[in-house]
Protein backbone atom coordinates (compact mmCIF):
# COMPACT_ATOMS: atom_id res chain seq x y z
CA UNK A 1 0.00 0.00 0.00
CA UNK A 2 1.45 3.58 -0.91
CA UNK A 3 2.52 5.54 2.02
CA UNK A 4 1.37 9.16 2.63
CA UNK A 5 3.91 11.57 0.22
CA UNK A 6 5.08 14.51 1.53
CA UNK A 7 3.44 18.01 0.91
CA UNK A 8 5.20 19.86 -1.97
CA UNK A 9 5.24 23.80 -2.17
CA UNK A 10 4.79 25.57 -5.33
CA UNK A 11 7.37 25.55 -7.58
CA UNK A 12 7.93 21.62 -6.83
CA UNK A 13 4.45 21.04 -8.35
CA UNK A 14 5.73 23.22 -10.98
CA UNK A 15 8.82 21.54 -11.80
CA UNK A 16 7.14 17.87 -12.16
CA UNK A 17 4.04 19.31 -14.30
CA UNK A 18 6.69 20.94 -16.53
CA UNK A 19 6.93 18.31 -19.32
CA UNK A 20 3.71 18.93 -19.93
CA UNK A 21 3.96 21.92 -21.24
CA UNK A 22 6.76 20.78 -23.65
CA UNK A 23 4.70 17.82 -24.75
CA UNK A 24 1.52 20.20 -25.29
CA UNK A 25 3.41 22.30 -27.42
CA UNK A 26 4.02 19.67 -29.82
CA UNK A 27 0.31 18.80 -29.53
CA UNK A 28 -0.54 22.25 -30.54
CA UNK A 29 1.31 22.15 -33.04
CA UNK A 30 -0.19 18.94 -34.47
CA UNK A 31 -3.85 20.06 -33.65
CA UNK A 32 -3.81 23.33 -35.07
CA UNK A 33 -2.00 23.05 -38.44
CA UNK A 34 -2.59 19.24 -39.54
CA UNK A 35 -5.68 20.36 -41.07
CA UNK A 36 -4.41 22.77 -43.39
CA UNK A 37 -0.63 21.10 -43.85
CA UNK A 38 -2.90 18.13 -45.16
CA UNK A 39 -4.74 20.55 -47.61
CA UNK A 40 -1.96 22.28 -48.69
CA UNK A 41 -0.38 18.87 -50.26
CA UNK A 42 -3.77 17.63 -51.94
CA UNK A 43 -6.52 16.14 -49.26
CA UNK A 44 -9.91 17.16 -49.70
CA UNK A 45 -12.31 17.89 -47.13
CA UNK A 46 -14.02 15.16 -47.00
CA UNK A 47 -10.79 12.99 -46.09
CA UNK A 48 -9.87 14.79 -43.54
CA UNK A 49 -11.60 12.86 -40.84
CA UNK A 50 -9.60 9.85 -41.78
CA UNK A 51 -6.19 11.59 -41.98
CA UNK A 52 -6.56 12.67 -38.69
CA UNK A 53 -6.57 8.88 -36.84
CA UNK A 54 -3.52 8.91 -36.08
CA UNK A 55 -4.37 10.72 -32.73
CA UNK A 56 -6.95 8.56 -31.13
CA UNK A 57 -5.73 4.94 -32.44
CA UNK A 58 -2.48 5.72 -31.26
CA UNK A 59 -3.84 6.62 -27.95
CA UNK A 60 -6.46 3.68 -27.97
CA UNK A 61 -3.42 1.58 -28.41
CA UNK A 62 -0.65 3.05 -26.41
CA UNK A 63 -1.88 4.65 -23.34
CA UNK A 64 -2.73 1.93 -21.52
CA UNK A 65 -0.22 -0.87 -22.12
CA UNK A 66 2.49 2.27 -21.24
CA UNK A 67 0.34 2.50 -18.25
CA UNK A 68 0.19 -0.98 -17.49
CA UNK A 69 3.61 -1.36 -17.76
CA UNK A 70 5.18 1.65 -16.16
CA UNK A 71 3.30 0.48 -13.02
CA UNK A 72 5.62 -2.42 -12.82
CA UNK A 73 8.86 -0.40 -14.37
CA UNK A 74 11.24 0.29 -11.62
CA UNK A 75 14.87 1.73 -12.72
CA UNK A 76 17.66 4.10 -12.22
CA UNK A 77 15.12 6.65 -14.01
CA UNK A 78 12.42 5.74 -11.75
CA UNK A 79 8.85 4.24 -12.73
CA UNK A 80 7.49 7.12 -15.04
CA UNK A 81 10.16 9.32 -16.03
CA UNK A 82 12.00 6.68 -18.77
CA UNK A 83 8.54 6.42 -20.70
CA UNK A 84 8.67 10.48 -20.49
CA UNK A 85 12.20 11.02 -21.89
CA UNK A 86 11.83 7.86 -24.59
CA UNK A 87 8.72 9.19 -26.08
CA UNK A 88 10.35 12.79 -26.02
CA UNK A 89 13.09 11.08 -28.21
CA UNK A 90 10.27 9.96 -30.85
CA UNK A 91 8.77 13.21 -30.84
CA UNK A 92 11.48 15.20 -31.87
CA UNK A 93 12.10 12.98 -34.67
CA UNK A 94 8.69 13.41 -36.07
CA UNK A 95 8.23 17.27 -35.50
CA UNK A 96 11.41 17.58 -37.38
CA UNK A 97 9.98 15.09 -40.61
CA UNK A 98 6.81 16.49 -40.45
CA UNK A 99 7.47 20.07 -42.34
CA UNK A 100 9.78 17.92 -44.49
CA UNK A 101 6.31 16.26 -46.36
CA UNK A 102 5.45 16.73 -49.66
CA UNK A 103 3.10 14.31 -50.17
CA UNK A 104 0.09 13.41 -48.30
CA UNK A 105 0.88 10.12 -47.65
CA UNK A 106 4.57 11.57 -46.28
CA UNK A 107 2.70 13.72 -43.61
CA UNK A 108 0.37 10.99 -42.62
CA UNK A 109 3.33 8.78 -41.78
CA UNK A 110 4.93 11.27 -39.89
CA UNK A 111 1.40 11.90 -37.54
CA UNK A 112 1.54 8.29 -36.77
CA UNK A 113 4.68 8.59 -35.68
CA UNK A 114 4.75 11.78 -33.57
CA UNK A 115 1.01 11.07 -31.60
CA UNK A 116 2.45 7.34 -30.84
CA UNK A 117 5.57 9.07 -29.41
CA UNK A 118 3.64 11.73 -27.51
CA UNK A 119 1.21 9.02 -26.07
CA UNK A 120 4.00 7.35 -24.74
CA UNK A 121 5.31 10.23 -23.12
CA UNK A 122 2.08 11.97 -22.10
CA UNK A 123 0.40 9.10 -20.63
CA UNK A 124 2.21 8.49 -17.64
CA UNK A 125 2.58 12.30 -16.17
CA UNK A 126 -1.06 11.94 -15.51
CA UNK A 127 -0.30 8.81 -13.13
CA UNK A 128 3.06 10.95 -11.68
CA UNK A 129 0.49 13.43 -10.35
CA UNK A 130 -0.98 10.62 -8.22
CA UNK A 131 2.37 8.84 -7.34
CA UNK A 132 4.26 11.80 -6.33
CA UNK A 133 1.53 14.17 -4.82
CA UNK A 134 -0.56 13.56 -1.18
CA UNK A 135 -4.37 12.93 -1.88
CA UNK A 136 -5.14 16.42 -0.92
CA UNK A 137 -3.06 18.18 -3.27
CA UNK A 138 -3.82 16.55 -6.02
CA UNK A 139 -6.53 18.84 -7.84
CA UNK A 140 -3.92 21.22 -6.87
CA UNK A 141 -1.07 19.16 -9.15
CA UNK A 142 -3.89 18.71 -12.34
CA UNK A 143 -4.63 21.94 -12.43
CA UNK A 144 -1.03 22.87 -12.35
CA UNK A 145 -0.48 20.29 -15.17
CA UNK A 146 -3.70 22.60 -16.67
CA UNK A 147 -1.76 25.69 -16.52
CA UNK A 148 1.33 24.05 -18.09
CA UNK A 149 -0.69 22.85 -21.18
CA UNK A 150 -2.24 26.32 -21.70
CA UNK A 151 0.88 27.64 -22.04
CA UNK A 152 2.37 25.16 -23.97
CA UNK A 153 -0.82 25.47 -25.87
CA UNK A 154 -0.94 29.19 -26.82
CA UNK A 155 2.55 29.65 -27.46
CA UNK A 156 2.40 27.18 -30.44
CA UNK A 157 -0.71 28.14 -31.28
CA UNK A 158 0.44 32.08 -31.91
CA UNK A 159 3.82 30.59 -33.30
CA UNK A 160 3.32 30.65 -36.69
CA UNK A 161 1.50 34.39 -36.44
CA UNK A 162 4.73 35.58 -33.89
CA UNK A 163 7.10 33.91 -36.89
CA UNK A 164 4.89 35.84 -40.16
CA UNK A 165 5.12 39.17 -38.26
CA UNK A 166 8.89 38.50 -37.76
CA UNK A 167 9.16 38.29 -41.52
CA UNK A 168 9.07 35.07 -42.14
CA UNK A 169 7.66 33.37 -45.35
CA UNK A 170 4.12 32.39 -45.21
CA UNK A 171 4.39 31.97 -49.26
CA UNK A 172 5.09 28.38 -50.47
CA UNK A 173 5.24 26.15 -53.88
CA UNK A 174 1.90 23.75 -54.60
CA UNK A 175 2.47 20.35 -52.46
CA UNK A 176 4.85 22.16 -49.88
CA UNK A 177 4.80 23.45 -46.11
CA UNK A 178 5.59 27.49 -45.75
CA UNK A 179 8.46 28.56 -43.33
CA UNK A 180 6.10 29.71 -40.54
CA UNK A 181 4.61 25.97 -40.29
CA UNK A 182 8.43 24.38 -40.87
CA UNK A 183 10.28 26.80 -38.12
CA UNK A 184 7.34 26.46 -35.81
CA UNK A 185 7.50 22.28 -35.48
CA UNK A 186 11.47 23.18 -35.27
CA UNK A 187 10.97 25.10 -32.40
CA UNK A 188 8.75 22.92 -31.11
CA UNK A 189 10.88 19.99 -30.95
CA UNK A 190 13.55 22.31 -28.97
CA UNK A 191 10.93 23.33 -26.77
CA UNK A 192 9.33 19.28 -25.85
CA UNK A 193 12.69 17.70 -25.49
CA UNK A 194 14.11 20.94 -22.68
CA UNK A 195 10.81 21.28 -20.57
CA UNK A 196 10.68 17.21 -20.14
CA UNK A 197 14.82 16.82 -19.23
CA UNK A 198 13.66 19.73 -17.02
CA UNK A 199 11.36 17.50 -15.55
CA UNK A 200 13.33 14.21 -15.63
CA UNK A 201 16.10 15.85 -13.61
CA UNK A 202 14.05 17.60 -10.97
CA UNK A 203 11.89 15.27 -9.95
CA UNK A 204 12.71 12.82 -8.58
CA UNK A 205 10.11 9.23 -8.20
CA UNK A 206 9.57 7.61 -5.03
CA UNK A 207 10.40 3.57 -5.25
CA UNK A 208 7.46 1.06 -4.44
CA UNK A 209 6.71 0.60 -0.66
CA UNK A 210 7.20 -3.20 -0.50
CA UNK A 211 9.99 -4.05 -2.98
CA UNK A 212 9.65 -7.93 -3.04
CA UNK A 213 5.43 -7.71 -4.29
CA UNK A 214 6.66 -5.21 -6.90
CA UNK A 215 9.24 -7.79 -7.83
CA UNK A 216 6.60 -10.36 -7.93
CA UNK A 217 4.52 -7.95 -10.10
CA UNK A 218 7.12 -7.52 -12.77
CA UNK A 219 7.88 -11.83 -13.13
CA UNK A 220 4.45 -11.79 -13.57
CA UNK A 221 4.14 -9.07 -16.39
CA UNK A 222 6.62 -10.78 -18.26
CA UNK A 223 3.62 -13.82 -19.10
CA UNK A 224 2.02 -12.30 -21.99
CA UNK A 225 -1.53 -14.70 -21.27
CA UNK A 226 -1.29 -13.68 -17.52
CA UNK A 227 -0.81 -9.69 -18.48
CA UNK A 228 -4.01 -9.88 -20.83
CA UNK A 229 -6.00 -11.40 -18.19
CA UNK A 230 -4.92 -9.07 -15.69
CA UNK A 231 -5.65 -6.32 -17.91
CA UNK A 232 -9.43 -7.41 -18.55
CA UNK A 233 -9.87 -8.48 -14.79
CA UNK A 234 -8.91 -4.58 -14.15
CA UNK A 235 -10.84 -3.23 -16.70
CA UNK A 236 -14.09 -5.37 -16.13
CA UNK A 237 -13.84 -4.09 -12.45
CA UNK A 238 -13.13 -0.41 -13.01
CA UNK A 239 -14.87 1.66 -10.44
CA UNK A 240 -18.62 3.16 -10.26
CA UNK A 241 -16.49 6.65 -10.63
CA UNK A 242 -14.68 5.71 -13.72
CA UNK A 243 -17.45 4.73 -15.84
CA UNK A 244 -19.69 7.28 -14.73
CA UNK A 245 -16.84 9.86 -16.46
CA UNK A 246 -16.94 7.98 -19.14
CA UNK A 247 -19.71 9.04 -20.62
CA UNK A 248 -18.66 12.31 -19.74
CA UNK A 249 -15.40 11.89 -21.57
CA UNK A 250 -17.08 10.40 -24.36
CA UNK A 251 -18.93 13.51 -25.25
CA UNK A 252 -16.74 16.03 -24.06
CA UNK A 253 -13.84 14.33 -26.81
CA UNK A 254 -16.25 14.05 -29.44
CA UNK A 255 -17.22 17.27 -29.42
CA UNK A 256 -13.41 18.62 -29.66
CA UNK A 257 -12.18 16.83 -32.23
CA UNK A 258 -15.10 17.87 -34.24
CA UNK A 259 -13.46 21.24 -33.29
CA UNK A 260 -9.70 20.18 -34.28
CA UNK A 261 -10.91 18.39 -37.85
CA UNK A 262 -13.62 21.40 -38.91
CA UNK A 263 -12.61 24.41 -37.38
CA UNK A 264 -9.61 25.87 -39.88
CA UNK A 265 -11.89 24.31 -43.13
CA UNK A 266 -15.35 25.85 -41.99
CA UNK A 267 -13.77 29.62 -40.78
CA UNK A 268 -11.76 29.42 -44.66
CA UNK A 269 -15.04 28.82 -46.43
CA UNK A 270 -17.36 30.30 -44.09
CA UNK A 271 -15.57 33.27 -42.72
CA UNK A 272 -13.32 34.38 -45.31
CA UNK A 273 -15.13 32.33 -48.23
CA UNK A 274 -11.27 31.10 -49.34
CA UNK A 275 -10.31 27.71 -50.92
CA UNK A 276 -7.39 25.93 -50.40
CA UNK A 277 -4.35 27.25 -52.28
CA UNK A 278 -5.30 30.55 -52.29
CA UNK A 279 -3.70 32.99 -50.25
CA UNK A 280 -7.15 33.73 -48.68
CA UNK A 281 -6.82 30.43 -47.31
CA UNK A 282 -3.31 30.95 -45.64
CA UNK A 283 -4.51 34.09 -44.15
CA UNK A 284 -7.79 31.73 -42.85
CA UNK A 285 -5.70 28.88 -41.75
CA UNK A 286 -2.92 31.15 -39.81
CA UNK A 287 -5.70 32.81 -38.20
CA UNK A 288 -7.62 29.80 -37.53
CA UNK A 289 -4.32 28.89 -35.32
CA UNK A 290 -4.17 32.07 -33.70
CA UNK A 291 -8.11 31.11 -32.30
CA UNK A 292 -6.86 28.57 -30.94
CA UNK A 293 -4.00 30.38 -29.65
CA UNK A 294 -7.04 32.35 -28.07
CA UNK A 295 -8.89 29.95 -26.46
CA UNK A 296 -5.28 27.92 -25.21
CA UNK A 297 -4.63 31.33 -23.67
CA UNK A 298 -7.95 31.65 -21.72
CA UNK A 299 -7.64 28.14 -20.85
CA UNK A 300 -4.04 29.35 -19.31
CA UNK A 301 -5.08 31.79 -17.91
CA UNK A 302 -7.98 30.24 -16.60
CA UNK A 303 -6.01 27.37 -15.12
CA UNK A 304 -4.67 30.28 -12.56
CA UNK A 305 -8.42 30.83 -11.25
CA UNK A 306 -8.66 26.91 -11.26
CA UNK A 307 -6.10 26.83 -8.89
CA UNK A 308 -8.15 28.89 -6.72
CA UNK A 309 -11.14 27.11 -6.96
CA UNK A 310 -10.42 23.81 -6.27
CA UNK A 311 -9.47 25.36 -2.72
CA UNK A 312 -13.11 26.03 -2.37
CA UNK A 313 -15.84 23.96 -4.69
CA UNK A 314 -15.28 20.23 -5.28
CA UNK A 315 -14.25 18.99 -8.75
CA UNK A 316 -17.47 18.33 -9.98
CA UNK A 317 -18.87 21.08 -9.68
CA UNK A 318 -16.53 23.62 -11.04
CA UNK A 319 -16.61 21.28 -13.94
CA UNK A 320 -20.31 20.95 -14.62
CA UNK A 321 -20.15 24.62 -15.10
CA UNK A 322 -16.94 24.83 -17.30
CA UNK A 323 -18.62 22.32 -19.54
CA UNK A 324 -21.47 24.36 -19.53
CA UNK A 325 -20.07 27.31 -21.15
CA UNK A 326 -17.57 25.56 -23.74
CA UNK A 327 -20.17 23.81 -24.74
CA UNK A 328 -22.61 27.54 -25.03
CA UNK A 329 -19.51 28.91 -26.87
CA UNK A 330 -19.27 26.23 -29.22
CA UNK A 331 -22.76 25.69 -30.13
CA UNK A 332 -22.82 29.07 -30.98
CA UNK A 333 -20.71 28.78 -34.53
CA UNK A 334 -23.71 26.54 -35.60
CA UNK A 335 -26.04 29.14 -35.98
CA UNK A 336 -24.56 29.84 -39.61
CA UNK A 337 -27.21 27.01 -40.32
CA UNK A 338 -30.22 30.02 -40.01
CA UNK A 339 -28.05 32.77 -41.98
CA UNK A 340 -26.00 33.92 -39.17
CA UNK A 341 -22.43 35.22 -39.89
CA UNK A 342 -19.44 35.37 -37.95
CA UNK A 343 -16.86 37.78 -38.56
CA UNK A 344 -13.37 37.22 -38.37
CA UNK A 345 -13.07 38.76 -34.66
CA UNK A 346 -16.85 37.25 -33.65
CA UNK A 347 -14.95 34.15 -33.36
CA UNK A 348 -13.22 35.07 -30.49
CA UNK A 349 -16.69 34.84 -28.26
CA UNK A 350 -16.92 31.26 -28.89
CA UNK A 351 -13.08 30.96 -28.36
CA UNK A 352 -13.17 32.37 -24.58
CA UNK A 353 -15.84 30.15 -23.71
CA UNK A 354 -14.15 26.56 -25.16
CA UNK A 355 -10.88 28.01 -23.29
CA UNK A 356 -12.39 27.63 -20.25
CA UNK A 357 -14.22 24.09 -20.89
CA UNK A 358 -10.91 23.19 -21.98
CA UNK A 359 -8.96 24.27 -18.99
CA UNK A 360 -11.08 22.12 -16.84
CA UNK A 361 -11.30 19.39 -19.48
CA UNK A 362 -7.44 18.84 -18.81
CA UNK A 363 -7.66 18.61 -14.72
CA UNK A 364 -10.98 18.07 -13.51
CA UNK A 365 -11.70 14.61 -14.56
CA UNK A 366 -8.41 13.21 -13.34
CA UNK A 367 -8.48 14.57 -10.05
CA UNK A 368 -12.12 13.32 -9.42
CA UNK A 369 -10.94 9.67 -10.93
CA UNK A 370 -7.07 9.71 -8.96
CA UNK A 371 -8.90 9.41 -5.69
CA UNK A 372 -11.00 6.76 -6.79
CA UNK A 373 -8.37 4.69 -7.90
CA UNK A 374 -6.29 1.58 -6.37
CA UNK A 375 -1.85 3.13 -6.15
CA UNK A 376 -0.84 0.44 -7.44
CA UNK A 377 -2.97 0.43 -10.74
CA UNK A 378 -3.17 3.82 -11.17
CA UNK A 379 -0.61 4.11 -14.42
CA UNK A 380 -2.88 1.49 -15.99
CA UNK A 381 -6.24 3.38 -15.01
CA UNK A 382 -5.40 6.36 -16.19
CA UNK A 383 -4.51 4.64 -20.10
CA UNK A 384 -7.80 2.79 -20.00
CA UNK A 385 -9.36 6.59 -19.24
CA UNK A 386 -7.72 7.08 -22.35
CA UNK A 387 -10.40 4.85 -24.11
CA UNK A 388 -12.81 7.04 -23.33
CA UNK A 389 -11.06 9.97 -25.02
CA UNK A 390 -9.71 8.02 -28.42
CA UNK A 391 -12.88 6.16 -28.90
CA UNK A 392 -15.16 9.00 -29.79
CA UNK A 393 -12.48 10.94 -31.69
CA UNK A 394 -12.77 7.38 -33.67
CA UNK A 395 -16.27 7.87 -34.09
CA UNK A 396 -15.63 11.20 -35.33
CA UNK A 397 -13.37 10.61 -37.58
CA UNK A 398 -15.14 7.48 -38.78
CA UNK A 399 -18.59 8.41 -39.15
CA UNK A 400 -19.32 11.78 -39.02
CA UNK A 401 -18.71 12.87 -42.47
CA UNK A 402 -21.47 11.09 -43.95
CA UNK A 403 -23.89 13.12 -41.67
CA UNK A 404 -22.32 16.52 -42.25
CA UNK A 405 -22.62 15.99 -45.35
CA UNK A 406 -26.29 14.76 -45.57
CA UNK A 407 -27.86 16.65 -42.76
CA UNK A 408 -25.33 19.79 -42.43
CA UNK A 409 -25.14 20.00 -46.41
CA UNK A 410 -21.31 19.98 -45.97
CA UNK A 411 -20.95 22.68 -43.72
CA UNK A 412 -17.68 22.20 -41.76
CA UNK A 413 -18.45 24.92 -39.17
CA UNK A 414 -22.18 23.88 -38.65
CA UNK A 415 -20.33 20.36 -38.04
CA UNK A 416 -18.22 22.32 -34.85
CA UNK A 417 -21.64 24.04 -33.44
CA UNK A 418 -22.53 20.17 -33.30
CA UNK A 419 -19.86 19.84 -31.00
CA UNK A 420 -21.26 22.36 -28.73
CA UNK A 421 -24.61 20.36 -28.35
CA UNK A 422 -21.79 17.39 -26.92
CA UNK A 423 -20.27 19.55 -25.34
CA UNK A 424 -23.63 20.23 -23.10
CA UNK A 425 -24.43 16.62 -22.54
CA UNK A 426 -21.17 16.01 -21.44
CA UNK A 427 -21.72 18.66 -18.80
CA UNK A 428 -25.49 16.81 -18.12
CA UNK A 429 -23.37 13.62 -17.64
CA UNK A 430 -21.15 14.77 -14.86
CA UNK A 431 -24.42 15.34 -12.68
CA UNK A 432 -24.03 11.68 -11.88
CA UNK A 433 -20.62 11.23 -11.18
CA UNK A 434 -20.12 10.35 -7.76
CA UNK A 435 -17.02 11.88 -5.61
CA UNK A 436 -14.91 10.16 -3.04
CA UNK A 437 -15.81 12.27 0.02
CA UNK A 438 -12.15 13.06 0.40
CA UNK A 439 -12.05 15.12 -3.17
CA UNK A 440 -15.32 16.99 -1.87
CA UNK A 441 -15.45 21.06 -0.26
Amino acid sequence: MQTERPTKNFLQILYMCLGFFGIQFGWALQMNNMSAIYSRLGASESELPILWLAAPVTGLLVQPIVGYFSDRTWCRLGRRRPYFLGGAIFSVFALFLMPQATAVWMAAITLWILDTSVNVSMEPFRAFVGDILPEHQRKTGYAMQSVMIGAGAVIASFLPQILTNLGVSTEAAIGHIPNTVRYSFFIGAIVLLTAIIATVVTTPEYPPADMEEFKKLQKQSKSFFLTLKEMWNAFVTMPQTMCRLAVVQFFTWAAFMLMWVYFTPGIASGVFHALPGTPEYEVAATWGSSCFGIYNGVAFIFSFVLLWLTTRFSAKKIHIVCLTIGGIGLASLGTTLFGIQFTKYGLIFPMVCIGIAWSSILSMPYAMLSNALPAEKMGFYMGVFNFFIVIPQICVNLFFGPFMKYALGGSTIAAVGVGGISLLIAAVATLRVHEPLSTQE
